[in-house]
């Protein structure tokens, strides 16, 4: 079988030929089991034809004889010529019987020495009228003779009839056997060259799989190289195309997002310095009309700068979550380093936090998936009233995995369930004494867990906010 390398038809016309090879197996053991049963057939036709040729010689050679021995002893009797013609006649249809007999494979020593016996009755045909009666009676000796060959001439002609149909059953078994072991082997064969056929087809499928869901996490660094069918190297030439595209795409974001950095953060760094020697005086005493304006200039722009740096952020964890680094992960120990990397903020808001469940072990990104989690029960400190206790709860289905935080807070209002994972989007239910969010936290955990092809809810129970991660168990 040619490689793939070297496979220049289309897709469908390997699966036509494939099909037609199997097919053509298949037809040729049913043509050989046609012609074999007509072989048989005219065995058989021919087998029973011997037969009845042998009995038909047999019987008319029994019957002959009976006519010979009437007609011969009254010819003797009464010197008749009618019923000596009717004994030659007799006689020849008796040689005519052997001959058939012999030609059908009877042996010929039974028949030459019926053959002679014939030969001395003949004789005793001819002779004076004076010792006819004598002649008669030896006549009747030497038919008595004659019966006895007959009768062994008939065993022997039972004995061929049977030993070919003997031998005809036989080669009918030998036949059944043979086609048998044909039809076996051509339904072994023909499951084999379609298992083959499956699988070296499915080859370059399952590499244009892979290439896609290497497109579809980022993997823009291994080149799209696939041998195959013409219409499979056609489609891996345009996913190749497709890649260095998306290379390009990343390359001109990453060059963006570094010059809108840059762009924004130097007259942004030079605003705020103007601020602050506003207010330091630098440029003169600021009247108390003057000192709030700058005041709120130097707000402003801290709110703006926070602003920026959070779209920056949104865009490259944006950016970041296509690219994933997947490896067989325990959910627990990943949930309580994050817990102990947040030690100091939940004890200083005198809340209790507590992780339980199942010890699952899913194929995830640990960073990315640990940035999630955190940013979850970084929000979860923020919003919990003091005293409160944060439970992250791990459990599975035969499905997915859900990983369930659970906060002490307020809950969220109703009317914000439906954005809050929006960029920006801050929820009409803020805490007291606490900074200002940038409200992207949420949707950085959106972004990952769906790179993940899993998905994060709002369940509705209460008290507090409860947020689900789904995951799916095969990623």
């Amino acid at each position: 079988m040619a490689s793939l390398k070297s496979a220049r038809g289309s897709f469908q016309q390997l699966l036509l030929f494939a099909f037609l090879l199997i097919t053509a197996l298949l037809v040729g053991v049913a043509l050989r089991s046609v012609f074999q049963y007509d072989v048989l057939m005219t065995q058989s036709r021919n087998a029973a034809g011997r037969a009845l040729t042998l009995s038909g010689a047999a019987q008319s050679l029994a019957e002959r004889s009976a006519a010979m021995e009437r007609a011969g002893r009254q010819s003797l009797v009464l010197n008749d010529a009618v019923l000596r013609r009717r004994f030659d006649d007799a006689a020849r249809d008796a040689h005519h019987a052997l001959d058939r007999l012999g030609a059908n494979g009877l042996p010929a020593t039974g028949l030459d020495l019926w053959r002679a016996q014939l030969a001395v009755i003949e004789g005793l045909m001819s002779g004076a009228s004076e010792t006819a009666l004598a002649r008669e009676s030896s006549m009747a000796m030497q038919f008595r003779d004659l019966d006895a060959l007959n009768t062994n001439i008939a065993q022997q002609a039972q004995i061929l009839i049977e030993a070919q149909n003997n031998a005809l059953a036989q080669r009918i078994e030998n036949a059944r056997r043979r086609l048998m072991r044909e039809v076996l082997a051509a339904s072994a064969l023909a499951v084999a060259l379609a298992l083959a056929f499956g699988v070296w087809l499915a080859r370059p499928l399952k590499r244009l799989q892979r290439a896609i869901v290497g497109l579809g996490e980022n993997r823009l660094d291994e080149p799209i190289d696939i041998r195959g069918p013409a219409d499979v190297r056609r489609i891996a030439q345009q996913l190749e195309w497709l890649r260095l595209r998306l290379t390009e795409l990343d390359a001109d974001k990453a060059r963006f997002l570094r010059h809108v950095s840059h762009e924004l953060k130097t007259p942004l760094a030079a605003l705020r310095e103007g601020v602050s020697l506003l207010e330091d005086g630098v440029t003169g005493a600021l009247n108390p009309a003057q000192r709030e304006v700058a005041q709120i200039l130097q707000q402003n722009t801290v709110a703006l700068q926070g602003q920026i740096e959070a779209l920056l952020r949104f865009n490259a964890a944006a950016f970041e979550a296509r690219e994933l680094r997947r490896q067989r992960t325990p959910l627990l120990p990943l949930i309580e380093e994050q817990i102990e990397a947040q030690r100091l903020q939940w004890q200083a808001s005198g809340l209790t936090v507590r992780a339980e469940g199942e010890p699952i072990a899913v194929v995830v990104d640990p960073v990315k998936l640990g940035t999630a989690v955190a940013n979850l029960l970084s929000n979860a400190i923020r919003y919990s009233t003091r005293g409160g206790t944060i439970a992250i709860t791990v459990s599975s289905t035969p499905d997915i995995v859900c990983i369930d935080i659970q906060d002490a807070g307020p809950g969220i209002a109703e009317g914000d369930r439906d954005r809050i994972f929006e960029p920006f989007y801050r929820g009409e239910r803020q805490p007291q004494h606490a900074v200002k969010g940038t409200g992207i936290g949420l949707s950085i955990v959106q972004e990952y867990i769906a790179a993940h092809g899993g998905r994060i809810t709002l369940l509705p129970e209460g008290p507090g906010a409860r947020f689900r991660i789904e995951l799916p168990r095969s990623t």
